[in-house]
């Protein structure tokens, strides 16, 4: 892993710890990995770092039929689950493929790191 490498997920992580949509499992890992940085435990945190990422970030498609759902429409109310639906296509119109919350951004900019990762 590239210092370069590891200078881009360090800012992403710290991105999405600090987004209010990071749970707290995320939010842990992540802490872990940059506690990690620069030390021998690096390569194990980066594995758990992952495997959290791949649990956590959703991909747009799945977030666009919760918020379109009538759960979503519940849970975020008329209005604003609209609001998100049409958002998130907006997104999806410019490539984009993980949820729009500040916590998957940042974390699919990670994943779509991995190779560089490994």
């Amino acid at each position: 892993m590239t210092q370069e490498t590891i200078n881009k997920v360090s800012e992403k992580m710290k991105e999405a710890i600090a987004a209010s949509s990071c749970c707290a499992e995320l939010k842990a890992a992540g802490q872990e990995w940059l506690d990690a940085v620069g030390t021998e435990k690096l390569a194990d945190a980066t594995k758990k770092l992952l495997q959290e990422l791949e649990d956590d970030v959703c991909a747009l498609d799945d977030t666009m039929a919760f918020f379109d759902s009538p759960a979503g429409r519940e849970y975020f109310g008329e209005e604003r689950a609209a609001e998100m639906v049409k958002q998130s296509q907006e997104a999806k119109a410019k490539g984009a493929k993980y949820c729009i919350c500040g916590a998957c951004t940042a974390g699919g900019a990670i994943l779509d790191m991995k190779a560089e990762l490994a």
